[in-house]
């Protein structure tokens, strides 16, 4: 049986009467990158900052790499790392001042913060102050922050909210290095894109529950619908879309009756997305 980074069992937590986390359940197996997807307001945030100390659990428990995370915090703390969504980077000081900073912290020995600033793309911005990076680089020296102490476990807290798509795909590509190296992602997000391209599995939180957990593959199989789009030209010069399901007993019928009676200018496949399933099983829409 594969080792688990991440066991979750009953967590809660209230603020007052709101229950932001209500009773959930799961866990994340050694080297796996689990998305925790949802709106904002749904609780993923809550659940991060009990899973890395805090917030005390209301009710139930959480264990990190065999350490329960209330009575064993700095334990944990020394394995984990965490990048919030809102930046809290020492912005008077250098890039490089923040990383070495952090590596006297965790009493990292041997610490090459030049050579984990050329990782995420901020080579030969080490010595500016933080205060004159743009939101992309601070994102990424976030990121950085969090990989000071080579962590089991990283937790990101939608690292990649309102950046441009080259530092989107930079971040993206330390998180697959990352879990190549054996790493555990907590990946918390609303982008079911970015979901879809690096997770093994996904959880849909809301409302403070897990409304469903799986791979994003098996989910899609589960809600999800197949289609064949097809735009045939019509007589008078037009294009027209057809659609043919490919979950039906008459599927290859269909499709043999469309270019038969029909000419198709193009046809391709299409799925159904992460959103679509997440409104399928939740009512909602992720920018509510």
């Amino acid at each position: 049986m594969l080792e688990k980074s991440i066991i979750v069992e009953n967590l809660t937590y209230r603020y007052g009467n709101f229950v932001a986390v209500d009773r959930i359940n799961f866990d994340v197996t050694a080297g796996e990158i689990l998305g925790f997807l949802g709106p904002n307001g749904a609780g993923k945030t809550t659940t991060v900052k009990m899973l890395t100390g805090q917030l005390h659990p209301q009710e139930g428990r959480a264990v990190l790499l065999g350490h329960d995370v209330v009575k064993e915090t700095a334990k944990v703390r020394a394995q984990i790392g965490v990048c919030f969504e809102q930046t809290n980077l020492y912005e008077q000081m250098s890039a490089i001042g923040n990383l070495n900073l952090f590596a006297e912290l965790f009493n990292v020995d041997g610490f090459d913060g030049y050579a984990l600033l050329q990782r995420v793309g901020l080579a030969g911005r080490e010595k500016d102050k933080v205060s004159n990076y743009s939101k992309g680089m601070k994102q990424r020296l976030m990121v950085a922050r969090s990989l000071v102490n080579r962590p089991q476990i990283i937790f990101l807290d939608e690292p990649t909210a309102g950046l441009d798509p080259v530092s989107s795909e930079a971040i993206g590509n330390i998180i697959l290095e990352e879990r190549d190296r054996g790493a555990t992602i907590f990946l918390t997000t609303h982008d079911m894109w970015e979901a879809d391209k690096l997770c093994d599995r996904v959880a849909f939180m809301n409302q403070g529950k897990i409304a469903a957990l799986d791979t994003p593959r098996n989910l899609k199989q589960q809600y999800g619908k197949r289609s064949l789009i097809a735009e045939v030209a019509t007589t008078g010069g037009k294009l027209e879309k057809r659609e043919i399901s490919m979950d039906s007993a008459d599927t290859a019928h269909a499709i043999g009756e469309l270019f038969e009676r029909e000419k198709v200018s193009t046809i391709h496949s299409e799925e159904a997305t992460l959103e679509d399933i997440f409104i399928k099983v939740t009512g909602r829409r992720l920018s509510e």
